[in-house]
């Protein structure tokens, strides 16, 4: 009897890039053929994402798509759309099994009880039962691994179904992550991404602090990079910064969302820190880092934000002057406060407000590279090859692309920074 083929498909944060990367390991230890997402598959797993509404509709259609390309598969659904709408996917043609995400480390056992395909099975929660942890890294790629060290988050920003789809903030123990962080580096790769939900609100479950997890994992040879893949402006502390400004292994790499340049949105989007503490941060950033990454996310056309409130967000984000912007337009999500907040912003409104945004990005992200040109860095190059070239991140994120060579994939190199491209890559020499 042949091996069944499963195959993996992933919406959303990295987090669910963990996840999906530990499910996939589970399967292969059982006897399943993991196959690529584009391939034929008897069973094919989506961990979904349900941040706005285009993410549910992203799912759906993927749903149908593999429906309609193999009527007999198996169509397993998890994540965070699966755990705050379980009827309304269950209820799509193909669909045999629905996971909330206190459910996602039984996702295995569960699928292979099935004896075949029929009505769909759901195994959801209510928010109040979300108290597992499902420990997670990946290992698809040569170079970087996502570690989860954190899920779920206690803030209830009023836009955010967050709270709902992955429950109360809570983490594993420090000795324990240290440990998975171990067997990562067993695995030969060199860059770990701290992640989670709400990552430096770590400790809630353990009474640990973020800084003794930053200081553990700091010991663990054979990894030579981290990056905190993004923290609360609130909750980056001098003793963070200090900290990563002091260590080799901790990169100069700060993923911080603003949401709003003004007070006025701040305070109807329920955020815990105001225009002045978030500018403070990052000054506290640039005194000890000041080639530091910066990368800041903002929603535009949240209910209540008229032209004046937008241009106030403008003139911020440019003078702040960071590498780069993660811009989203507001997107309603039941159950939400916001979804009740006067003062709603026509869709075309949103849309001319990103373009905005996202010339201004372009902008920041091509003075950052440019001020890169004729620097000495360490690279660390990675397996993706186009036209030639490979490329690699210098520690403050920096893309540089050399001339493939094999045997530099998942090394770090000294590199000459030289000229940049239409994408904002830097040609690199590498040194030694």
């Amino acid at each position: 009897m042949q091996p069944r083929r499963v195959s993996f498909h992933t919406l959303g944060c990295k987090l669910n890039f963990s996840e999906t990367s530990t499910l996939a390991r589970e399967f292969e230890q059982g006897g399943f053929i993991r196959v690529s997402p584009s391939s034929d598959a008897d069973i094919c797993v989506i961990n979904s994402c349900s941040v706005t509404e285009h993410a549910d509709k992203k799912c759906r259609n993927l749903i149908r798509k593999l429906h309609r390309r193999n009527p007999e598969a198996i169509i397993a659904v998890t994540g965070c759309y699966a755990q705050l709408k379980p009827q309304e996917i269950a209820w799509i043609e193909g669909v045999d099994l629905v996971l909330g995400n206190n459910y996602k480390g039984d996702l295995y056992s569960r699928v292979a009880e099935l004896a075949g395909k029929g009505h769909a099975r759901v195994y959801s929660c209510d928010t109040d039962s979300l108290t597992r942890f499902f420990a997670a890294f990946s290992t698809g790629d040569r170079t970087r691994a996502f570690l989860k060290v954190q899920d779920g988050c206690d803030y209830c920003c009023s836009y955010c179904t967050i709270h709902y789809a992955r429950g109360s903030s809570r983490n594993m123990p420090i000795a324990d992550l240290q440990e998975e962080a171990r067997k990562i580096a067993a695995k030969g790769q060199k860059e770990i991404v701290i992640t989670g939900v709400n990552t430096g609100d770590f400790g809630r479950t353990t009474g640990e602090k973020f800084i003794d997890l930053l200081h553990a994992l700091n010991e663990v040879e054979g990894i030579e990079r981290y990056r905190i893949s993004s923290i609360e402006p609130n909750l980056l502390t001098d003793q963070i910064i200090e900290f990563c400004a002091s260590s080799p292994k901790f990169q100069h790499h700060f993923h911080i969302p603003l949401q709003s340049g003004t007070d006025k949105i701040l305070g109807l989007m329920r955020r815990r820190y105001t225009t002045a503490r978030f500018a403070d941060r990052i000054a506290s950033v640039r005194r000890l880092m000041p080639d530091a990454f910066i990368g800041i996310d903002v929603i535009v056309g949240f209910p209540g934000e008229t032209d004046e409130d937008f241009e106030a967000t403008y003139r911020f984000l440019e003078d702040l002057h960071p590498a780069f912007l993660h811009i989203f337009p507001f997107s309603e999500r039941p159950g939400t406060p916001a979804v009740d907040f006067p003062g709603k912003v026509q869709d075309s409104v949103k849309t001319a407000r990103v373009v905005r945004l996202e010339e201004l990005c372009s902008r920041l992200h091509a003075d950052f590279c440019r001020a890169g040109i004729g620097q000495e860095q360490e690279v660390l190059f990675e397996s993706t090859r186009r036209a030639g070239m490979m490329f690699g991140f210098t520690g403050n994120y920096r893309r540089v692309k050399v001339p493939y060579d094999r045997e530099k994939v998942n090394t770090i190199c000294r590199v000459r920074l030289g000229q940049m491209d239409g994408e904002h890559d830097l040609e690199g020499e590498i040194l030694d």
